[in-house]
């Protein structure tokens, strides 16, 4: 990965592994970016190859290389890579050396398992989780009581729930009473959680199976692979299945 000097400070971020340029613009706006030892929060600015870059405590280098993986997250794991009240990271499952560098695309909760992508790549990552791309993410679901069809198809037509911006499922296939296949477009917090509540039901369980045409397939809890460029490359064209 060749970078051009200067270069603005949230895409050197971005290239240090510290989450999408958006969630890096946040990180110098919170004045948790020094740049030469000094606070920096102004948007524009820009950072050449002999400065030294710190968030917080920890110092940002670019790689010199791009990472995808793919992970099984197991329940307990949370996505973020910081929180002092937690102990169980998911992207420490991923044993590899760079892997400091790497951050997660979208997020799974703490109490949901299956497939969330890692990378070092924030340009990338802003791409695929962006609005516009209407990515899909497909979810086995699993309920204490049986499953409605109604229910569902009133969530196809979309549920107002906390926001004036209603909640939607794109599609959902029953494959028991309890179990349910859902495909959502938006990356909403606890979106199928919420939907579901809405109609009274508790999820038992929640597993993300598919992102776009990445499927988890046969992948292990606690185990991932590495994302090809191919895969990538489908992933942004829009390719679903």
């Amino acid at each position: 990965m060749r970078i051009e000097y200067p270069i603005r400070l949230q895409s050197y971020l971005a290239k240090s592994g510290f989450g999408s340029r958006r969630s890096c613009e946040k990180l110098i706006a919170d004045g948790r970016v020094t740049v030469n030892m000094k606070i920096v929060t102004e948007m524009g600015t820009k950072v050449d190859a002999d400065d030294v870059v710190m968030v917080d405590t920890q110092l940002a280098e670019p790689a010199d290389r791009l990472f995808y993986y793919a992970l099984h997250k197991p329940r307990g794991y949370v996505c973020t890579n910081y929180d002092p009240h937690e102990k169980l990271y998911a992207r420490d499952l991923i044993t590899i050396p760079e892997s400091n560098l790497l951050f997660h695309i979208g997020r799974l909760d703490k109490d949901s398992t299956g497939l969330i992508l890692y990378t070092n790549d924030g340009t990338t990552a802003q791409k695929i989780m962006h609005p516009s791309q209407e990515i899909e993410k497909e979810y086995a679901v699993m309920t204490t009581k049986a499953i409605l069809r109604e229910d569902l198809e009133e969530a196809l037509r979309g549920v107002y729930i906390d926001s004036q911006r209603p909640y939607i499922i794109k599609k959902f296939t029953l494959r028991s009473k309890r179990w349910a296949l859902i495909t959502l477009t938006e990356g909403r917090n606890r979106e199928l959680r919420k939907i579901f509540s809405y109609f009274g039901y508790t999820i038992q369980r929640l597993v993300r199976i598919r992102i776009g045409p990445i499927q988890l397939g046969d992948l292990a809890e606690g185990r991932y692979r590495i994302v090809s460029k191919a895969e990538i490359k489908a992933l942004l064209e829009g390719k679903n299945s």
